[in-house]
């Protein structure tokens, strides 16, 4: 029997899993994770977002999964009767010199296969969002918010109903090639395999490169932070509210989201994390911030970046600033409106040259693939990233006994 291991329980890792066994019922598939518990990370650590694919460039792999993923993503949430809503959310232009950006965003959006995207004027805004300000706006009304962190065990109990094997507290710290196997080993225990597949989000290229693969990229983690809505402020805002984002910087601004299971959560903003699942500002790994600090990529990032940079710091360690951001969405929103709220931290490709890797990187040889960027919206897409893994894998015969 042929014999596969997939390094990452986080979805998309548990969503490829899934559909192994789903397309090769005889596969031994034994997913390797290194928590307690699956789906820790970046999985859980996000605002809860349906993404239908707005922003992604025409033609790349984000924009087809992004569009694939979130009409599989909602049907499995009704399958396995996981909370969710299809609310909508309006991207909003605060200035005139946001309305071009606005139309160019329609018009991707358009292309990518949206269905229902409208035009709003300030008036129209009014009527969804009585509270935003704008002078104008695009509704978005396939997308919604999910609990990702039951979408994580569900897939869980799918993979194990079909004969799959969750190694949890698996730590992978070596890989080698023993003859034509590959043995994954962790402190206390070890693995063999014929296939390895890649998914281990913020160690994506420390896994790769235990493999063999060269890091012709590097993960950079950047920090998301929150803040919560007071309950009696909340009806501020009903559905999603986003800004049109800068071209210029590489992330989507802060915005307002419905949270599933109730409350409004607004962030997060984007600082550089000295630890790679560090979720506060004192969270510190000194492995995690040498491979950062002294990678030349971050630095040409910051040069080319400084200004946001500087202000996405300043916006992190205070309140004030943090509020002037989210009021040009919603000028009533008050600084005492606001508690703390969660975290997260993204894991995001960077070039030598201190770009982002913007699109969905596969990579793959003879014994193995490796997903090396898998970035926002990988959640939403995660069984569509999942479809296309084992496609390749079954086009290339990878798998075949």
């Amino acid at each position: 029997m042929k014999s596969c291991a997939i390094v990452g329980g986080g979805i998309v890792g548990l969503a490829v899993a899934r559909k192994l066994l789903v397309a090769r019922p005889g596969l031994r598939v034994v997913l390797l994770e290194k928590e307690q518990d699956v789906g820790r990370h970046q999985s859980t650590h996000n605002s809860g977002v349906l993404h239908a694919g707005l922003y992604y460039k025409p033609g790349s792999i984000k924009a087809r999964m992004a569009v694939s993923g979130i009409k599989q993503m909602t049907a499995f949430c009704r399958d396995n009767s996981i909370p969710h809503e299809i609310c909508g959310k309006v991207v909003v232009a605060v200035s005139d010199e946001e309305i071009p950006r606005l139309r160019s965003l329609l018009e991707r959006g358009t292309s990518n296969g949206l269905r229902g995207l409208a035009w709003l004027t300030p008036e129209q805004l009014c009527e969804r969002e009585p509270h935003a300000a704008g002078k104008a706006a695009v509704l978005v009304p396939e997308e919604g918010i999910v609990d990702y962190a039951a979408v994580c065990q569900a897939l869980r109990q799918e993979i194990v109903r079909a004969g799959g094997t969750i190694r949890l507290n698996f730590p992978v710290e070596r890989i080698r090639r023993v003859t034509e196997n590959w043995r994954l080993e962790s402190p206390e225990d070890a693995v063999e395999v014929e296939f390895l597949i890649n998914c281990a989000g913020l160690h994506c290229d420390r896994v790769g490169e235990l493999a063999g693969v060269t890091r012709t990229t590097r993960i950079v983690p950047f920090r998301g932070e929150y803040y919560m809505i007071r309950a009696e402020r909340q009806h501020l805002v009903r559905h999603l509210i986003y800004p049109v984002p800068d071209p210029v910087f590489p992330f989507l601004g802060v915005h307002f989201t419905r949270l599933i299971h109730g409350g409004l959560e607004a962030g997060p903003n984007a600082v550089l994390a000295l630890k790679r699942e560090g979720y506060s500002r004192t969270s510190f790994a000194l492995r995690d911030a040498a491979d950062s600090l002294f990678f030349p990529g971050l630095w040409k990032f910051v040069a080319r970046h400084a200004r946001m940079c500087a202000e996405e710091m300043a916006r992190s360690f205070s309140k004030t600033l943090f509020c002037r951001s989210l009021q040009r969405l919603v000028p009533e929103l008050q600084e005492e409106d606001l508690t703390p709220g969660g975290c997260g931290v993204r894991a995001q490709a960077m070039t030598s040259e201190g770009i982002l890797q913007q699109d969905f990187e596969i990579r793959q040889d003879r014994f193995a693939l490796h997903l090396l960027n898998a970035p926002s919206p990988a959640a939403t897409a995660s069984l569509a990233i999942a479809d296309e893994i084992v496609g390749r894998l079954e086009n290339d015969n990878a798998l075949a006994a």
